[in-house]
């Protein structure tokens, strides 16, 4: 074998042009042609000796030994280019036919395993190939990761929210009070409010003067004119008073000491521009009742003047502002003490009269308990009443009200008042569980007409018995066989009726003998009217089907009775059931205060009635009658702090 000894200067002139060399881009070293598991890897001395030994072994100018010098040049230069991925190394695959040359004439043709000479240098990160390496799987966090405090607590809130409104009650009746009834009651409650202030007792005013000494006592109201004064809602706060530029006449007592000259008598005086801001807050008691909870206050008497006369006129006018100034200051003192009684004590009298648990009658009773605060706005106060009956019997009892919430949206009328079916429903179940919803009518009670049909159409049976019960009194009863039901609808509301009518023979000292049985489907209309504070009922039959649950023969049988137990429905049992609907029941409104102009209107699921107000009686006359025994005296025990009162 010949070897020939190359020198760098052969070695370049007989190497080919930079041009004609085959260039590997780094997307051929992306593909994995320049990959090599770690298994092949080489130290660097063995590298650059398999390297040489290449070199010097190949022909001058081989291809082979020229493409590798060329190639650890590119390798180098692209592999000092690539960015630093998070991937693992890939090293550098070797040739399929496991040769250590790149290019042997038994190898693959595939490139070898190459390392720089020098150090052993940690492997420099690889880019992963997209087209073999897919990128990793996506998985979901474990059940060990921990969520933020923030997301926990948006979380919990979520939760109890949802509980809350799963447990919240809904109104079966509510009621608003509009804008427009607040003129009425403000006309009604300013007289009232005249009566109150014309009441206030202003101590005695004692003082001296140098050598003058003056006592002013017996201190009256003759007048008042409350001039401008607005009543209206207002959020937090519910219920407004606002009076300005009132004025009162006052009347009181004078004496006068100057040495040994004395001087008595009795002057007029007059206050002006007074100015009175009082806010009611109502909120809901205990109990469910509607009551005056706060009274806050502020007034203040601008000026006071007194006509002074007599002897000392001058000496009066002299000593006016010191008089008229300590007065001023009493009567402001006195003001608000008086209308915070009247808020707390009177008016909770007059919201006493309204109906929380009250009975209906001798079966039934209902339930007005206020489910809420009530809430106001600028223009209306929105109150929700449960509205449930209940049997007197149980009284813990109560229906699970799964209806549709009632919705007030108008604004016309004075007052709104909304019933959802839950309403009725309630009604009609605690009827059906006191046992009211059934009827027997035996002998001289059943129509004559009825009695000969009936025995007519059970002459087969009838007479197959023995004379002592053939002639025996004839028993027709209805039994409601569940609670009816109510649907309200745009187009009317109806009641649902399923009963069960028994047809008997009761012969004397024996067990009533039974002629047949059958199944009453009735379907009624309602009609709801609005009188003084009761709503009232009128039940008219509309549809009427009766058959029997044994067997389909029977029921064709009985198709004849339709019209007689239908007339009999109309004439005895319809009279009955409207006596007691047309009594009505209470709305939860004060004593003295009635409905007029009502206008019912249908929706889906509930109904509302839009009607004015009417004080049938006197606010004063309806406190008066329901004023508490223990009232304490205004000026002492229901006085507010002495900051609501301004001077």
């Amino acid at each position: 074998m010949i070897t020939h000894v190359l020198l760098d200067e052969d070695i370049e002139a007989q190497a080919p042009k930079e041009r004609d060399l085959p260039r590997i881009t780094q997307e051929e070293m992306g593909r994995g042609k320049l990959n090599q598991g770690p298994s092949k890897a080489r130290t660097a001395g063995v590298g650059r000796a398999d390297f040489c030994t290449s070199l010097l072994l190949a022909p001058l100018g081989s291809p082979t030994c020229l493409d590798k010098a060329r190639l650890v040049t590119g390798l180098r230069t692209a592999l000092s280019t690539l960015p630093v991925a998070s991937v693992p190394p890939h090293p550098l695959p070797i040739s399929e036919g496991g040769g250590e040359s790149g290019r042997g004439e038994g190898g693959s043709g595939r490139l070898g395993f190459i390392k720089a000479a020098g150090p052993t240098l940690p492997a420099r990160p690889r880019r992963p190939d997209p087209l073999r390496c897919p990128p990793p799987p996506v998985t979901a966090p474990t059940s060990s990761s921990t969520a933020s405090p923030l997301a926990m607590a948006l979380f919990g809130a979520l939760i109890l929210a949802l509980l809350a409104g799963a447990h919240a009650e809904l109104p079966g009746c509510k009621i608003r009070i509009t804008s427009k009834a607040l003129e009425l009651v403000k006309q009604e409650g300013l007289r009232f409010l005249e009566q109150e202030l014309e009441t206030v007792t202003i101590p005695d005013l004692r003082g001296r003067e140098g050598h003058f000494f003056y006592n002013i006592s017996e201190v009256k109201v003759t007048e008042l004119q409350l001039t401008f004064s607005e009543l209206h809602f207002q959020p937090d706060q519910e219920l407004v008073l606002q009076i300005n530029n009132a004025s009162w006449g006052l009347r009181f007592r004078r004496q006068l000491l100057y040495w040994f000259f004395y001087d008595g008598g009795y002057i007029n005086a007059s206050a002006e521009g007074v100015s009175i801001h009082t806010a009611l807050q109502l909120s809901r008691d205990p109990t469910g009742r509607i009551k005056v909870s706060n009274v806050s206050c502020q007034a203040s008497v601008s000026r006071m003047h007194a006509a002074f006369g007599g002897t000392f006129k001058k000496v009066y006018e002299f000593l006016s502002t010191f008089i008229t100034s300590g007065m001023r200051f009493l009567l402001n003192q006195q003001i608000c003490p008086v209308l915070y009684h009247a808020g707390t004590v009177l008016l909770n009298s007059l919201l006493d009269t309204v109906p929380v648990r009250s009975a209906v009658d001798e079966l039934v009773g209902i339930d007005y308990s206020l489910l809420k605060d009530p809430v106001a706005s600028t223009s209306n106060l929105d109150m929700e009443f449960r509205g449930a009956f209940y049997p007197l019997t149980e009284a813990n009892w109560s229906l699970p009200n799964r209806a549709v919430e009632p919705q007030l949206q108008e604004e016309e009328r004075m007052v709104y008042v909304a019933f959802s079916e839950f309403f009725f429903d309630s009604a009609m179940e605690s009827y059906f569980r006191a046992g009211a919803l059934k009827l027997s009518l035996v002998g001289d009670k059943v129509p004559h007409d009825l009695d000969m049909v009936l025995r007519a159409s059970y002459f087969g049976s009838i007479v197959l018995m023995s004379p002592a019960v053939i002639d025996s009194p004839l028993k027709l009863e209805l039994r409601v066989m569940e609670p009816p039901r109510c649907t309200i609808k745009p187009s009317g509301t109806t009641v649902s009726v399923t009963a069960s009518v028994t047809i008997a023979l009761l012969p004397p000292n024996q067990p009533e003998v039974q002629l047949s049985r059958m199944v009453m489907d009735a379907r009624l209309s309602a009609k709801m009217a609005l009188r003084g504070k009761a709503l009232r009922t009128q039940l008219d039959l509309r549809r009427f089907r009766i058959y029997s649950n044994q067997s389909a023969l029977e029921s064709l049988a009985l198709i004849p009775l339709q019209t007689p137990l239908k007339t009999l429905l109309q004439i005895a049992v319809m009279p009955m059931l409207n006596e007691r609907t047309w009594r009505g029941v209470q709305i939860p409104l004060p004593e003295g205060i009635d409905f007029v102009r009502e206008v019912v209107t249908n929706h889906a699921g509930f109904l509302t009635i839009g009607a004015d107000l009417h004080f049938a009686k006197g606010l004063r006359e309806v406190i008066e009658k329901n004023r508490p025994t223990d009232t304490r005296d205004p000026r002492t025990s229901s006085a507010p702090p002495p900051s609501t009162a301004a001077i």
